[in-house]
């Protein structure tokens, strides 16, 4: 007997997937230039971000979850651990990173999964993005002193006060989640924390300067964008004797995978980028065929890398089609986001707020659209409102979130930073002027 419920259901996923093809504006000048926006941004994001900063992120994601301990995790970072220490390690380890809105997730899915507590994983998931050094010095540099300031006190206030909020919002399931973990025997750490810290340090260092940027020419943050790849390829090496030592990897597999890699960013200084694919693609190798650690590790990156992959790539198409790239269009002229964040108005605030959550920005790019939106009337508060939900939130970043902690925290700690930015702005532009 046919089971009508389910066979309605199926007619109309049928019938409403006919009716938006038939009706697909195809040849309109919009919808064809959105359709390539979408297009062009993938295909940026698969060349600027995927290799310099989702890969590192991966490795990194799949070190936390196979050397260090839960127990290590949940003493610093747990539900019952100390508050000022959570909270402190949680939004200063975030910041230090200074990783986009994508970047940033494979290591708070990691951080979570080994029984971090939602609060110091949220305040990290917020800070990593938001709280970025050169990004705050730029803002002040471009945009005034005032929004410069702003933005870094409101980024280090939100990264708390969004983690303290959803810890207290979800706190009945935190302290069970908290209380199974405290049940389970703790296991002995294969070397003490010191060399876990060193090999870390190591590994977040080459994903911070492999993706420093050349915003800033002059002086420190010049001269270290200049010798960034000279710097980046030292870190790698070192990586590669701590492989050798302390992970007991074999000397000759990564020498292997060394050598070309070393050849590639002699013979093409140009293309740096290749080297340090072909450096990725030789660990990864060297990982898969090792056993014990080695081998955990590779198969603790590829799952995070299959969780998280596909749905960055569908968000980044989305928000490309909706929003365009920085300068383009999409389906959403750009007049009208201009003509909408005038004045200081509780709309206006909202609104920055809700286009910067969902707009992708790769890191510091929200500074010359938010030149361009300033220029054309936009309100200091709704520009306040854009910076400090914009950079730390995305479509991308909210499907991954969604899938990482569940429908109902990720609609809350996107709505936080939403009704936060929004008060924020309000506040700001009423003091700015």
């Amino acid at each position: 007997m046919t089971d009508w419920k389910i066979e309605w259901k199926s007619l109309t996923a049928i019938a409403a997937v006919f009716l938006v093809s038939f009706y697909l504006p195809v040849g309109t000048g919009r919808f064809d230039g959105a359709v390539m926006e979408s297009l062009h941004l993938v295909k940026w994001y698969a060349r600027e971000h995927v290799i310099l900063c989702l890969l590192p992120a991966f490795f990194i994601a799949g070190a936390i979850a196979v050397f260090i301990s839960q127990a290590a995790v949940m003493k610093y970072l747990g539900a019952k651990a100390n508050k000022v220490l959570a909270y402190g390690v949680a939004s200063v380890s975030g910041s230090i990173l200074a990783v986009c809105s994508c970047t940033v997730l494979p290591l708070f899915s990691g951080i979570y999964r080994m029984g971090a507590g939602l609060g110091p994983a949220s305040a990290f998931l917020y800070s990593g993005p938001a709280i970025n050094i050169l990004a705050i010095i730029l803002t002040a540099r471009i945009l005034g002193f005032q929004l410069g300031v702003a933005r870094a006190v409101g980024a280090v206030l939100f990264s708390i006060i969004i983690g303290l909020l959803m810890a207290l919002i979800f706190r009945k399931e935190e302290m069970e989640k908290a209380a199974v973990a405290a049940a389970m025997p703790e296991t002995e750490p294969s070397r003490p924390l010191w060399k876990n810290a060193v090999f870390f340090g190591f590994m977040v260092a080459v994903l911070v300067f492999a993706n420093w940027s050349g915003a800033e020419t002059d002086g420190t943050w010049g001269a270290i964008f200049r010798y960034k790849w000279i710097i980046t390829g030292v870190l790698s090496a070192a990586l590669g004797i701590i492989f050798i030592i302390w992970l007991k990897m074999s000397w000759w597999k990564i020498a292997l995978a060394a050598i070309p890699t070393a050849v590639l960013a002699v013979i093409m200084p140009n293309h740096p980028i290749v080297a340090f694919s072909v450096g990725i693609v030789g660990l990864s190798i060297v990982m898969n065929t090792e056993q014990g650690e080695p081998a955990d590790w590779f198969s603790s990156t590829w799952s995070f890398a299959k969780q998280i992959l596909p749905l960055l790539l569908f968000g980044v198409l989305v928000a490309g089609l909706l929003l365009g790239r920085p300068g383009q269009e999409g389906l959403i002229p750009s007049q009208w986001i201009s003509g909408l964040v005038g004045g200081n108005s509780l709309w206006a605030n909202l609104f920055a707020s809700v286009v910067g959550a969902f707009m992708y920005f790769a890191t510091l790019t929200e500074i010359p659209i938010l030149q361009g939106l300033i220029g054309n009337g936009m309100g200091k508060g709704p520009a306040l409102a854009l910076l400090l939900a914009g950079p730390a939130l995305s479509l991308p970043n909210m499907l991954v979130i969604k899938s990482v902690m569940g429908t109902k925290k990720a609609v809350v700690f996107i709505s936080l930073v939403i009704v936060m930015a929004t008060i924020s702005g309000l506040i700001f532009g009423a003091i700015a002027g």
